[in-house]
């Protein structure tokens, strides 16, 4: 077949594909139209028909490969499991059911076996196990990631996949255990997908195959670079680092004002985490303004204002950080330390010995 006629075939793939996968739910979002795909426009039979020739590599069984690998499994997709032989994470996916030598094998073999490698390891683990992924992607594989990470600061991680591959993206919006824990209910969670290369020119049936494979709820376009900024700002921002921040600051000044440590993981803490944000999930936070008291209202509403003009400054800071390159940078430089362990483990026993949590260890024991 000469170049032509590939060329040709390449098209009419495209164009079939992009017949075939004419999705798509349009959603309002607050005044933005955005296009979602849903598990009612693109099928899980779809996303076993669109893989049913792949062998899924999973590499890493550490935060995101137990849910998404067990959830492909029982999904009915072909998957083998990566990772480093005796280690926790690989006595962890023998306990799950995952078997040595017949879908469990080190990250070599998998990478060598497989038509479609999902690098699920750390950016750290990433980095430094490259040169054992890479020396495998050739012609025609798949490299899937579930965090833009690597690629999007390539010069600094040096991860640049062969360009006769195609390289996709699927992130789910959670947690590891979140991904599993909703699968077992019937649910999903939500998921980004994107394509960095498109070399097959299946790559958008691939990437919503692993995306409904992994049990999404809905999948949403974004890039490898969207992904990992906003990744990297919620991470720092509301969803941990600004809310442990906040967190921090309430309670010590309830304490300094002679307010009791189970008053004050209460008011900032439990309350929170127990009874409102539950509701918020369920609700919205316009429902949750509503069925409170007056009180409560007149108060959140005067002061959000204020919080939100105070910290809006550090957030730009933090955004503008992240898509310099300078938190891709910290955290590569942290993670490169021989003692980074002992460091890490030192300063979330910061955390964990602290009176704010070492209170909330107590409060949760007395939940009834």
């Amino acid at each position: 077949m000469n170049t032509n006629s590939i060329d040709i075939l390449k098209t009419m793939i495209t164009d079939y594909l992009k017949q075939k996968i004419k999705t798509m739910t349009q959603i309002n979002f607050g005044g933005t139209i955005e296009t979602v795909i849903t598990r009612a426009e693109f099928t899980l039979d779809q996303a076993r028909k669109a893989l049913q020739n792949e062998s899924i590599a999973i590499l890493g069984y550490g935060v995101q490969g137990p849910g998404q690998s067990l959830n492909l499994k029982d999904n009915g997709f072909n998957v083998i499991i990566g990772q480093r032989k005796g280690t926790d994470s690989w006595k962890k996916a023998q306990k799950d059911g995952w078997k040595e030598g017949i879908n469990l094998f080190e990250p070599d073999e998998a990478c060598f076996k497989a038509s479609l490698i999902s690098n699920l390891l750390s950016d750290a683990g990433q980095i430094s196990n490259w040169p054992v992924v890479n020396k495998h992607l050739t012609k025609g594989k798949t490299l899937c990631f579930s965090h833009g990470f690597g690629i999007t600061f390539s010069e600094k991680t040096g991860i640049i996949p062969p360009k006769d591959i195609d390289v996709i993206l699927v992130a789910p919006k959670g947690s590891g255990t979140s991904v599993r824990r909703l699968f077992l209910q019937g649910k999903g969670i939500n998921s980004s997908y994107a394509i960095h290369q498109d070399y097959s020119g299946k790559a958008k049936e691939k990437v919503l195959a692993m995306g409904i494979g992994i049990g999404s709820g809905y999948l949403f376009e974004t890039s490898f670079e969207k992904e990992v900024y906003s990744d990297l700002t919620g991470e720092r921002g509301v969803l941990m680092g600004a809310l442990t921040g906040i967190m921090e600051a309430q309670y010590n000044v309830l304490r300094r004002n002679g307010h009791s440590p189970s008053e004050a993981f209460n008011e900032t803490v439990e309350e929170l985490t127990q009874s409102l944000m539950p509701l918020v999930a369920e609700n919205g936070m316009d429902w949750m303004y509503a069925n409170t008291s007056t009180t409560a209202q007149r108060g959140a509403l005067d002061w959000r204002h204020r919080f939100r003009d105070a910290v809006e400054p550090v957030f730009n800071e933090l955004y503008n950080s992240v898509i310099s390159g300078k938190e891709a940078e910290i955290v590569i430089k942290a993670n490169s330390k021989n003692n980074y362990k002992a460091q890490l483990e030192e300063e979330l026993n910061g955390i964990r010995d602290s009176e704010m949590w070492q209170s909330g260890l107590q409060v949760r024991k007395l939940r009834s």
